[in-house]
């Protein structure tokens, strides 16, 4: 092996708990997946904090129990492993937004841990029904089972749906599901219990 490539696996094995902590919070995120370059500077980040607790955990097992080899002979699997819980950690951190609310509240920023205003706005709403004005001014009304994290692409699945008809009452479709593409909708509006409960009892 060429000197070249030995510093290029040594590299990558100093790396891999980051990418494995960048791995977990991406598959369990919605925010977009960074460039190649910003890759690697989180794979770094996350390294580092992953390496430091690592320290940390040997420093204690050094000063607790008065031993601490196998934390050094270890200490790869043990990064791994630590790097896997920050990633799990940031990820419920930023599907929260507990850490942004807090930071709201002490009037330090405005923004909020989710992808975008898209993505917030079904967060905070997640037990309401919706309507979805469609392209060609159609428009229905039901319950979304699953939607897009992005309003660009994916789809919408709604249930318990209802095409709703301009001066008349909404009318049965008849369909137990409805699969709508995120591109055909204009705009969504968001209904209140109360509301729903009434547009029921009709």
């Amino acid at each position: 092996m060429s000197w070249a490539s030995s510093e290029a696996v040594a590299v990558i094995t100093f790396l891999l708990p980051g990418f494995v902590a960048a791995g977990i919070f991406y598959s369990l995120t919605s925010h977009p997946k960074p460039g190649d370059f910003d890759k690697v500077v989180q794979a770094l980040v996350f390294t580092m904090v992953g390496r430091a607790i690592a320290q940390g955990v040997e420093f204690a097992a050094s000063v607790f129990s008065g031993e601490s080899a196998w934390v050094a002979r270890w200490d790869f699997v043990v990064s791994v492993g630590i790097a896997a819980i920050i990633g799990f950690f940031a990820a419920w951190i930023a599907n929260t937004d507990w850490v942004y609310a807090i930071m709201r509240n002490m009037g330090a920023t405005k923004e909020t841990s989710f992808p975008s205003e898209w993505y917030s706005a079904f967060v905070n709403n997640e037990d309401r029904y919706v309507v979805l004005h469609l392209k060609g001014q159609r428009r229905i009304y039901g319950w979304p089972a699953e939607w897009p994290s992005r309003p660009d692409r994916g789809h919408f699945r709604i249930t318990d749906g209802e095409w709703l008809v301009e001066n008349a009452s909404a009318t049965k479709s008849g369909v137990v599901e409805v699969v709508i593409q995120a591109s055909d909708v204009e705009m969504i509006e968001f209904i209140e219990r109360e509301y729903n409960e009434n547009l029921e009892g009709e």
